[in-house]
């Protein structure tokens, strides 16, 4: 079972940037790791996406241009980052981080979510 654990979350005003990091349990799997953001009152979107063995990644087109997802995969450990440019008022949201296997098509593991407020 995959276990993620987020950090980096935080207050930022309009134009600000934030990364925020998500420690993957597994190393040797081949993963599909994604961010996802809920704002108050409005479902959970998918902002962005990587892919752990072959690091394809897709990014929302909300968040095209000012956000980036990227991996480190050193010393037998991942972390997944989401960084965060140009932030909107709008990226405000509860930032949660998934994964699920290659082989399945719904995201199995969840990350306890990280807060990120963006003021005017």
């Amino acid at each position: 079972q995959v276990q993620l654990k987020e950090s980096g979350g935080g207050s930022v005003q309009a134009g600000g940037s934030l990364r925020l990091s998500c420690a993957v349990s597994e190393y040797y799997n081949s993963l599909s790791v994604a961010w996802f953001r809920q704002a108050p009152g409005q479902e959970r979107e998918q902002v962005a996406r990587i892919y752990t063995r072959t690091e394809e990644t897709s990014i929302a087109d909300s968040a095209k241009g000012r956000f980036t997802i990227s991996q480190d995969r050193r010393n037998w450990r991942n972390t997944v980052y989401l960084q965060m440019t140009r932030l909107k008022v709008e990226d405000t949201g509860i930032y949660y981080c998934a994964a699920r296997d290659m082989t399945v098509a719904q995201f199995t593991a969840w990350g306890q979510g990280t807060q990120v407020t963006v003021s005017s």
